[in-house]
């Protein structure tokens, strides 16, 4: 597009709110709102998103996702503020004028690459009063209807393809308005601000036009509008209830809205409520598009172009409470926030041998209660799908926590969701909990209302990563929907994205109020997800001291628990919960210290219940871990297993870990102290366990990576053109590196499985070169590049850092930061722990179910079966026990990893996310 030949401002005529014809075709080019692809291709698709309901953390990276990934195939992309709220009112006021542009340092118009500099007297799109913008919009799909027979410039079902980044504008202004909550500035204010007036400076000195979001809900974004909303919490674009949404007119003045702006697809992040609003406003849209027509707010073009209405949902709840999704967007972060402040009272209430009882969020849903509980070691919980089983559930609670208290444990936690009820549907407050304990155990309590801080906070790492994922999703369900196809939901099972029929999942979701206002708990149990029924089992058995559940004597068992490899986040965690399993089944764990070399130097102890209480919390290795492998020496190995009398094996670690399951199985034949049951419950934070997609610790590690390189960003960010080159552990996977690029907005990720090449580094830094130059002067990006350590032998961390240095010259600058064992250490993240938990007890439910009592003393042939020696892992949206004769056809030994890692495709999405694809592919 080129604003050249134009005709002179003098000779052009304006209509009645001072725009003329020339100005306005300028600002249209200047802003890319023409929805005729060059070529005169068909209608351009545009996606809109909006964020509805309570906020959640997350929500701001799914909103960058589905804007990136929109632009990325082609559309135009709009962000809706507050809500339906937002869509009903539309542009209600006139705009101030844009700021004039800033150039780069080579002259060219920062907001779109392939323009030249508007002439003084043009105005942007986004200045135009409402009624001209609309004008204007119609004006083009008008254009483009009439040219449509032309094939299609871009291909939008191919998800492969990928627009160039210069195609579109990056920027329309509004981002940092957006992210600095400047948006609703008063015009007035602004401009008596700007003439040195007693009002306070609320315009940025860059913009003394005072640009203003005031009044207008629907504003279309560029690439670079969202940058720096990763990391943020809550949502940006805002959230408000709507009841004139609720109504006929309401969602008729939303259609109107939708259809002015050419908008046919819709992205909703929300919960059961947005979601159930979203999928009305589809059904009803033929109804909508005829009632305006008939009333004269469409013409003909637009009633045939806006036949149908693409929507797709986004779950963001804090209380995760949608059916058919493990996971919503958010939830993780308020698990963090909650076990944050349960971590530190746990503390206090050691000292003072009090009771604590903590009231979290959970209306109808105990999901957060329940996760807290394990995650913290928590003594009792109250959630709403399962209340306690007895009337008199107080003698219950107290009689429980007694029990803990009789053994020597110095502090009780109890955990209430808010919507928590005993059977007869009587809710259980916070304040009831406390005079129960202080009246019949006379404990020292106190309460916590933890309220709103759970919403609160910059997101976890899996809640910019799953957003994200999602976002591309649902963008990709928007242009491959048809008129037939039904609105879907979009969602996670264990580590697969899926997509389910919107309607089934809110009415799966509504059932479990219903069953729990009928009393029918057993059906709202049902609802859940088996991660939720395991979770709870795990708290029960993690929590009761009863004996009622021993299993015979005769069928007791003496259980090895080992750690191998290095350390990592949950193992503790995963060792809490097998010893907590033992005892509650009559079993003797066995703790075996240092490894294999402690088993050889008989440093093996057993472990008590009370003894582990803490270690959920503990990051590292209780027990002590090395690498060394029992082929050290078999014999003495074999040995020991018989001294101990181990009638089965748990081994939690990495590779090596995995390993010495492999060296044990093999020599059964000649060693017959290994013919017990054994499993091996990955852990590492490198995640190169094979066939599992995931393994303990590697959440931990994610997380202490974006801590980490959120303060390496703002340091970037605050020198603004510099570059970071970032290494991460992992070994020869590129886990790690991968996933944390995704999290943290990386540009650029260099793996061992890709490696780098003097070819790549030149596309690389002509990349990194041609994004800054798009930068405004003066207003450049703090940019990152994530590197794995193995990924070149040759290009250390240290020369693509002086390589970046050198080449980027005036453009930016270049430092180095190495994470090193930062990534191992710290406080194991909720995720890990609760995921330890859940692993651990189906890891003990297996040797339980195999094992044979004194099995080192029978006499005579043994049988024994290659599937008694297996690991435990997730894969996809399930959790199977494989073998090891299974897991070594997707092994390389020699790189120590899987060959079927799942996560090998995002780090092209990482780069595409980061800008590098529209960049260098194109």
């Amino acid at each position: 597009m080129s604003v050249e030949g134009a005709k002179s401002p003098a000779s052009e005529t304006k209509d009645l709110e001072g725009v003329s014809d020339a100005q306005g075709a300028a600002a249209r080019s200047q802003d890319g709102q023409s929805s005729r692809p060059a070529g005169g291709a068909k209608r351009q698709k545009k996606i809109a998103v909006l964020t509805s309901g309570g906020d959640s953390a997350g929500m701001n990276a799914a909103v960058r996702a589905v804007v990136r990934q929109g632009i990325a195939r082609g559309c135009q992309t709009f962000i809706i503020r507050e809500g339906w709220e937002g869509l009903v009112r539309g542009n209600t006021a006139d705009i101030t004028p844009a700021a004039t542009p800033a150039t780069f340092k080579n002259g060219s118009d920062p907001s779109s690459p392939n323009l030249k500099p508007l002439k003084s007297s043009s105005v942007s799109f986004a200045s135009l009063p409402p009624s001209k913008q609309l004008e204007l919009q119609r004006a083009d799909d008008k254009l483009a209807s009439i040219e449509a027979g032309a094939p299609h410039a871009f291909s939008y079902t191919n998800p492969e393809e990928v627009m160039p980044l210069s195609a579109a504008p990056l920027s329309f202004g509004y981002g940092e308005l957006l992210k600095d909550g400047a948006g609703e500035a008063d015009e007035n204010a602004l401009a008596d601000a700007q003439r040195g007036g007693l009002g306070a400076r609320v315009a940025d000195a860059r913009e003394p036009k005072g640009k203003t979001l005031k009044g207008k809900y629907i504003v279309r974004v560029g690439w670079d509008d969202v940058r720096g909303w990763l990391g943020e919490g809550g949502t940006l674009i805002g959230s408000s209830r709507c009841p004139s949404f609720r109504t006929k007119e309401g969602r008729l003045q939303a259609a109107h809205n939708l259809i002015s702006f050419g908008i046919d697809c819709l992205a909703v992040c929300g919960g059961d409520g947005s979601l159930t609003g979203a999928d009305k406003l589809r059904g009803e849209w033929p109804e909508l598009v005829e009632e305006l027509h008939k009333n004269g707010k469409i013409d003909d073009d637009q009633r045939d172009a806006y036949q149908h209405l693409n929507i797709v949902g986004l779950v963001g709840s804090i209380d995760n409470d949608m059916a058919c999704t493990d996971m919503t967007i958010g939830a993780l972060t308020a698990l963090h926030r909650i076990c944050e402040s349960i971590d530190s009272i746990s503390s206090t209430a050691s000292s003072h041998s009090r009771a604590f009882v903590i009231e979290v969020m959970g209306r109808h849903c105990g999901w957060l209660a329940l996760l807290a509980g394990i995650a913290t070691g928590a003594d009792y919980v109250f959630i709403p799908e399962d209340p306690p089983k007895a009337d008199d559930w107080e003698t219950e609670m107290c009689d429980l926590l007694q029990s803990h208290r009789l053994v020597g444990k110095r502090k009780s936690i109890v955990i209430v969701a808010e919507g928590a009820l005993d059977r007869h549907l009587k809710p259980i407050k916070s304040e009831y909990v406390k005079s129960v304990l202080v009246d019949r155990l006379g404990l020292d309590t106190r309460v916590t209302t933890l309220g709103h801080t759970q919403r609160g906070g910059k997101p976890c790492a899996m809640d910019r990563i799953l957003p994200t994922l999602q976002g591309v999703q649902a963008v990709q369900a928007l242009l491959e929907a048809t008129p037939e196809t039904p609105s879907y939901m979009i969602g996670i099972q264990e580590n697969k994205i899926i997509k389910v029929p919107l309607l089934e999942a809110v009415a799966q979701t509504q059932a479990v109020a219903t069953a729990i206002e009928n009393k029918d708990f057993a059906k709202a149990m049902s609802y859940r997800d088996s991660e939720f029924k395991e979770m709870l089992q795990a708290f029960r058995i993690s929590s009761s001291l009863d004996i009622k559940d021993h299993v015979p004597e005769k069928q007791r068992l003496r259980i090895g628990i080992i750690h191998v490899g290095a350390p990592a986040g949950g193992m503790n965690a995963a060792t809490r919960q097998a010893v907590r399993f033992c005892h509650n089944r009559g079993h003797l764990p066995i703790g075996i210290h240092n490894g294999f070399e402690g088993l050889l130097d008989d440093n093996v102890t057993e472990l008590s219940w009370l003894r582990v209480d803490t270690w959920t919390t503990r990051g590292g290795s209780e027990l002590g871990t090395n690498r060394t492998l029992p082929s050290e020496d078999l014999g003495q190995v074999a040995a020991g297993f018989q001294r101990h009398s181990l009638d089965a094996l748990l081994i939690i670690g990495g590779f090596e870990a995995y390993h010495s399951v492999m060296i044990m199985e093999q020599a059964r034949a000649a060693y017959p102290s290994f013919q017990i049951p054994m499993i091996h419950l990955p852990a590492t934070i490198s995640n190169n366990v094979p066939l599992s997609d995931f393994s303990l610790g590697s959440d931990t590690s994610l997380n202490a990576l974006v801590e980490a390189c959120d303060a390496i960003k703002q340091s970037a960010a605050a020198s603004r053109n510099r570059v970071f080159v970032v290494e991460t552990q992992g070994g020869q996977s590129g886990y790690i590196a991968t996933l944390g690029a995704l999290a943290v907005g990386a540009v650029l990720v260099y793996t061992p499985e890709d490696g780098i090449s003097l070819k790549l580094l030149q596309e690389d830094v002509e990349f990194m070169r041609r994004r800054y130059e798009l930068d405004p002067k003066g207003r450049s990006e703090g940019r990152l590049v994530i590197r794995s350590e193995k990924s070149s032998s040759i290009y250390s961390t240290e020369i693509l850092t002086k390589i970046m240095k050198e080449e980027g010259k005036e453009l930016f600058d270049a430092r180095s930061a190495s994470l090193g064992h930062t990534l191992q250490g710290g406080v194991p993240s909720p995720l890990d722990r609760t995921r330890a938990a859940r692993l651990s007890l189906r890891c003990m439910q297996f040797l339980e179910q195999h094992a044979t009592p004194n099995a080192q003393h029978v006499r005579g042939k043994r049988t024994y079966s290659s599937a008694t020696a297996v690991m435990i892992a997730i894969r996809g949206s399930q959790i199977v026990y494989a073998t090891m004769e299974e897991a070594l056809k997707c092994t390389d030994m020699k790189l120590r990893k899987g060959t079927d890692e799942w996560w090998g495709d995002l780090k092209q999405l990482a780069e595409m996310m980061g800008g590098r694809t529209g960049l260098v592919k194109n």
